[in-house]
């Protein structure tokens, strides 16, 4: 998400930053190449003609030029006007008791209306509520059927009803089952249209005015833009919504639809859709989106994926087995394998800090970096894992004839091991920042992980030992 928005925005601040001081020039240089970043990321042209207006009467302040480089200036001011165009955010859903509290979810097809439904109901699950789904999207083939399988995977039961044609009396019975039936959270999905019409319109309004629902949220496709903006402003000025979710968001180049949402409609983005699978829904919070935005990262958000990724327990048991060095190399891949629960791995790096200058590289991760690991370490005997140092030579070719690599990237993991190992034994008994750093290193391939074994892949792609002799032979003829 963000990539050409960030890159854009990151040579500014390289050329600002070459400046020896500011001045009313450099800043408006700069910010005509902000403006053109923002409309090229399809940010709605009002709000970019008031961002950069706002950015430059900032930047002219003599007290803040004073105080920061010209770099610092222009990132610190960006950064906190787009958290003031984004935010503020409040991502608390306000439950009423008694229950249940009524969800409405609204937007257009193609959306991903559905399927947001699931992942909100699962977020609601993992928060201790029993929600449930009630299908009032009666138009489009198949859509109940959707929406009760939806419901299955997550964990929250559908509310149906065969052979009715009015979502509103659906509606009405759904609220009145889940009060009987003791379900603290009722979202309703209803029908959408390919565009905006009146039809869909009264529809959604009808539904609104039989159930009073506490919440409306409207479900838009953050890669159409400023058509997403657009669609919610209309529901807006109908149903007047609570809030919106933004779905494909990491499919999402551009930006343009969570920067301008807030301001041209006046209702916050709640959630966003960051992933195919259900749990890949995250609250929306500005000031983190606004780091992302410029490449500064997003490192509360990571801290909170490996908080819930890790479990405490088995930590605590890792961490005993690191200060005692009986640390192993399938100990080795569980830590990487409980990494991997915290998203893709090219989707966790964008999130340190820096890394965002590494684009072009973290593009090329697919999401498979930890097979070669897995591959080297499941062809080694349980002696050979628990004690990597008997692994000479004979033992290293034949784990990677088992593996499909080379003899070399066995002995690069086994170094690897033992670096980490010996980093592990040293910070046992530290807190989850330490182990979030050592987590980033490896990562980043320093130490092994991941990223490392990006390395594993390239190097079997080298010539077979036959290929090798054969080229060997070539040079010699040539040489007589």
């Amino acid at each position: 998400m963000f990539e050409a928005l960030t890159d854009k925005f990151s040579g500014v601040f390289r050329k600002m930053s070459g400046r020896g001081r500011i001045s009313e020039d450099n800043i408006r240089d700069a910010i005509g190449e902000v403006r053109t970043a923002l409309l090229e990321a399809d940010v709605h042209y009002e709000v970019v003609k008031t961002f950069c207006d706002d950015v430059v009467t900032k930047a002219l302040g003599t007290e803040v030029i004073k105080s920061l480089r010209p770099g610092e200036l222009m990132i610190k001011i960006v950064h906190d006007e787009l958290v003031a165009l984004m935010g503020p955010v409040d991502t608390r859903i306000y439950f009423v008791s008694p229950g249940p509290t009524i969800i409405m979810m609204a937007g257009l097809q193609g959306a991903g209306k559905t399927t947001t439904c699931g992942k909100l109901a699962r977020y609601l699950v993992s928060q201790g509520k029993k929600p449930m789904m009630v299908a009032c999207d009666l138009q489009r083939p198949a859509a109940i059927e959707q929406l009760t399988i939806v419901g299955q995977q997550v964990g929250a039961p559908t509310f149906r009803m065969e052979g009715e044609k009015n979502p509103v009396k659906v509606a009405r019975k759904a609220v009145k089952w889940a009060k009987s039936n003791g379900h603290d959270v009722v979202i309703i999905d209803t029908a959408g249209r390919l565009h905006i019409d009146e039809e869909m319109m009264a529809q959604a309004e009808d539904i609104a005015s039989a159930v009073n629902p506490h919440q409306i949220y409207l479900v838009c496709d953050a890669m159409t833009g400023q058509d997403a903006v657009n669609s919610a402003k209309e529901f807006n000025t109908r149903l007047e919504l609570d809030g919106v979710i933004l779905t494909k968001f990491d499919s999402d180049a551009r930006g343009g639809a969570a920067i301008s949402v807030k301001a041209v409609t006046g209702k916050p983005i709640k959630f966003i859709g960051v992933g195919e699978k259900f749990d890949a829904l995250e609250e929306f919070h500005a000031d983190r989106m606004a780091g992302r935005i410029l490449g500064m990262g997003d490192v509360v958000s990571l801290v909170e994926k490996a908080q819930e990724a890790f479990d405490a327990d088995e930590q605590a048991k890792m961490q005993e087995k690191m200060a005692k060095g009986q640390f192993t190399l399938d100990d080795f891949l569980v830590q990487m394998k409980q990494m991997k629960k915290m998203g893709p791995m090219k989707q966790i790096l964008k999130m340190m800090p820096g890394m965002s200058e590494n684009a072009a590289a973290l593009d090329s991760l697919k999401g498979d970096e930890l097979k070669g690991t897995e591959a080297i370490i499941h062809s080694m005997t349980k002696a050979e894992r628990a004690d990597p140092s008997i692994l000479e030579a004979s033992r290293r070719r034949r784990i990677a004839r088992g593996s499909g690599t080379e003899p070399q990237d066995v002995s690069g993991l086994v170094k690897s091991f033992t670096q980490a190992a010996n980093m592990m034994k040293q910070m046992a008994g530290m807190g989850m920042g330490d182990r979030m750093r050592f987590a980033k290193q490896m990562a980043s391939g320093n130490m092994g992980g991941p990223g490392g074994m990006g390395k594993v892949k390239q190097r079997s792609k080298r010539l077979t030992k036959k290929q090798r002799d054969k080229k060997r032979k070539g040079k010699g003829k040539r040489k007589r």
